[in-house]
């Protein structure tokens, strides 16, 4: 049991959770993950680490509502306890110095992204950042974002909050004007394609953090497969970063979507039952 030390409303349906669990502070690092369960007989929900506290021994997980597990976490008040926490896992993100890193966040996938930055900054690096939205609400992470980069640059769809466009805007802002040494975006799925297409019209290698389907975080199920250059990866013990510009992001939006009706009727039964109560 994982005992939850603080809870913190980001958005309408973003939530900060830190968690006691000093086993997994004492050796995560960027771009690692954790694997999630509730509650007994609960769906395993994979949740990238946000950031740690060695001293006190505590993980921080950012959490969007998407479903019943994920409302159910975060439903938890400060002084629950969550039934088990599995991790690190995963592999590292690869920080090193190299100059010039533009990174790119969207929605709640600005939450895995903030451990990069940080690790790039503490690194040497120059760190510019791109955080998209779609509205000033949704942003999460801002004030730490910008304790860590250079520059931040805002992109908000309804133009609410920094400047109107999407994140592939941003991106170009940035590659159009000064060279960049490598790249990272994370977020939704179709996100990262478009942001993958357009780094590489600039030759601008470049790394994307996948949110794929994951059960058991070890390779066994195959759950979380995808397809890069060619070759069938799996995202649990392969990643969640690889090559953007060699994923088949069309095939994984694909698998992405296999389980949506049943998730939406899951959902929906869930709030009605709580409804109810």
């Amino acid at each position: 049991m994982n005992k939850i030390i603080s809870k913190e409303n980001l958005s309408e349906k973003v939530t900060k959770l830190v968690i006691d669990a000093p086993e997994i502070a004492q050796t995560r690092k960027p771009g690692h993950f954790v694997i999630v369960r509730v509650e007994n007989n609960g769906e395993r929900i994979p949740l990238t680490i946000a950031d740690s506290d060695t001293h006190n021994g505590t993980i921080t997980l950012i959490i969007q509502e998407v479903g019943v597990t994920s409302a159910k976490l975060i439903a938890l008040n400060q002084g629950d306890s969550v039934l088990d926490i599995v991790g690190p896992l995963g592999k590292a993100t690869n920080i090193h110095k190299i100059g010039t890193v533009l990174c790119a966040g969207g929605g709640v996938g600005i939450a895995p992204l903030f451990p990069i930055v940080k690790g790039y900054k503490e690194a040497g690096n120059r760190v510019i950042t791109v955080l998209a939205a779609r509205n000033k609400d949704l942003l999460i992470l801002e004030n730490e974002i910008r304790h860590y980069s250079d520059e931040v640059i805002i992109m908000t769809d309804d133009g609410s909050y920094g400047q109107k466009g999407l994140v592939t805007v941003g991106l170009e802002l940035v590659m159009q004007r000064e060279p960049v040494a490598e790249a990272i975006v994370i977020g939704p799925a179709i996100m990262m394609k478009f942001a993958a297409l357009t780094t590489k019209k600039y030759n601008v290698p470049t790394q994307a953090s996948l949110n794929t389907i994951m059960v058991d975080g070890t390779g066994m199920c195959g759950a979380c497969r995808v397809t890069v250059g060619g070759e069938t990866k799996f995202v649990c013990v392969d990643g969640p970063e690889f090559d953007a510009h060699l994923v088949d992001f069309d095939q994984m939006l694909q698998r992405l979507s296999a389980y949506k009706d049943d998730e939406t009727v899951h959902f929906h039964e869930y709030q009605t039952c709580k409804t109810h109560k």
